[in-house]
């Protein structure tokens, strides 16, 4: 019974501990001991095991004195490793910050607590998350959990590994260019990026120009909406987020009927042939489901080149003033990231806000007459481990460019327009690695994109 409780979906393991008939203190070791059974995967830098058991002892007394309980009552969850924990060391993944404990939670976090929720861990990241494989100097590789010999994705390896492993129903990631989205993919779970401000997040340096998101990860589009109702709502202290959003809307109903749906099957880049099949036959069952489909036209491999410079100018003024100090304890692509970002100038850097105003602007354009963009999450299936981050990518056994223009071109552009984006499971390559379709919404759309990525689930489930 114990092991079998982290195979549950977080809705039902939700109402067995309001009910009483699972208690806080089994869920919380079930996760722990799952954890352990499979350290193999390596998902965690941290494991609060102590402080976990104690919160879940502390929410099994809730239980029995019949306490008001939240939604996410004695549910164990993990945070990835770049998003702030009170008391519970914070590392970014690398040296430079192996020893720092944070005082304060993130918003994200807070809210989490606030929900019932238990921290049962840190998940793994690649050093600041800049690039696409979970793997990194302070804790090694982070293997996926379908197959260890291509990659579980990033920068949120570890928790997708940790939700598609079992080590816990819900997990806590981070996207600033598809990093809940990507890993999401590569391991068959649900990932959602929501509308920039949506789910305040304060820790960006500049939060006008943020593009890095904290967002849900689960097993299922109901875990996730369960997890992403707690997480969004307004914080004065975010410049996106000063306002609450509209409430959810009623159901779709028994089918997609009247829903208007872009197809973007290719963004100007190459695609592999079994994701485009997979990605094609969602299309026609919500085409079959009553939905309007009409396929569109849209350039994002261009806009690679002032994505980088963004990323690398952000970890350059992050990380810049300690690389000759930490040099030989950082991962070479970091420090290869960082270089290149001293290298831009103002010029290329004011080029690249203003392709992320254009980028908004064609997707605005798109929403002006369809209601949501579908689209494959990834132009392949996971990449080799062997992939070099800053090498070229092949796609069916062509060389297709470098990584993010030839393998995930559909991600990052909503990163820069701050439009919601989802990646749910639709398939397997014939390899038996896991393929995403990725749906998109207008801004503050957060409710309808998931509702409708509900309905497509229900309907790859047959």
């Amino acid at each position: 019974m114990m092991d079998d409780l982290m195979d549950m979906d977080a809705l039902t393991l939700a109402e067995l501990v309001r009910c009483g008939e699972v208690s806080p203190v089994e869920a919380v070791s079930a996760a722990l001991d799952r954890i352990a059974a499979r350290a193999d995967l390596n998902a965690f830098i941290t494991v609060t095991a102590e402080s976990a058991l104690a919160e879940a002892r502390a929410a099994e007394a809730a239980v029995r004195r019949g306490d008001a309980l939240g939604p996410l009552h004695g549910l164990p969850y993990s945070v990835k490793d770049l998003t702030l924990t009170a008391g519970v060391r914070t590392t970014m993944g690398s040296a430079l910050f192996e020893h720092f404990v944070p005082r304060e939670d993130a918003v994200a976090v807070a809210r989490t607590k606030a929900a019932g929720a238990i921290l049962i861990g840190k998940t793994t990241t690649p050093e600041f998350g800049h690039k696409q494989s979970t793997d990194a100097p302070l804790f090694g590789r982070t293997l996926n959990p379908v197959d260890a010999r291509y990659t579980c994705g990033a920068s949120s390896g570890g928790a997708a590994v940790a939700v598609a492993a079992g080590m816990g129903s819900l997990a806590l990631g981070t996207d600033g260019g598809g990093s809940i989205r990507i890993p999401a993919s590569c391991c068959g779970i649900v990932g959602m990026k929501a509308t920039l401000g949506a789910i305040p997040n304060l820790q960006p340096a500049d939060l006008f120009g943020a593009n890095s998101y904290v967002g849900p990860m689960a097993r299922n589009v109901a875990d996730t909406a369960l997890l992403y109702g707690v997480l969004q709502g307004a914080d004065r202290r975010d410049p996106y987020g000063q306002l609450a959003l509209p409430a959810p809307a009623a159901p779709a109903g028994a089918s997609l009927a009247g829903l208007r749906v872009a197809y973007l099957p290719s963004c100007g880049n190459p695609v592999d042939p079994e994701v485009l099949t997979a990605t094609d036959a969602v299309v026609r069952c919500m085409e079959a489901d009553g939905a309007r489909v009409e396929p569109v036209s849209l350039d994002f491999v261009s806009l690679e080149r002032h994505f980088l410079v963004i990323l690398e100018s952000v970890t350059a003024s992050r990380v810049g003033a300690r690389l000759e100090t930490f040099r030989d304890r950082l991962d070479p692509s970091l420090v290869a990231t960082v270089e290149r970002g001293r290298l831009h100038g103002a010029d290329a850097l004011l080029e690249a806000w203003a392709a992320r105003t254009q980028a908004f602007a064609a997707l605005q354009a798109v929403f002006e007459r369809h209601d949501v963009l579908v689209s494959p999450t990834l132009s392949a299936p996971p990449l080799s481990v062997t992939q070099d981050p800053n090498g070229i990518v092949e796609i069916a056994g062509k060389p297709a460019g470098t990584i993010r223009g030839a393998w995930y071109p559909y991600t990052y552009p909503m990163n820069l327009s701050g439009h919601p984006a989802l990646s749910l499971p639709c398939g397997r390559s014939s390899l038996g690695l896991p393929i995403g379709l990725q749906l998109c919404g207008r801004w503050h759309d957060d409710w309808r994109l998931l509702d409708v990525a509900a309905r497509v689930e229900r309907l790859l489930a047959g």
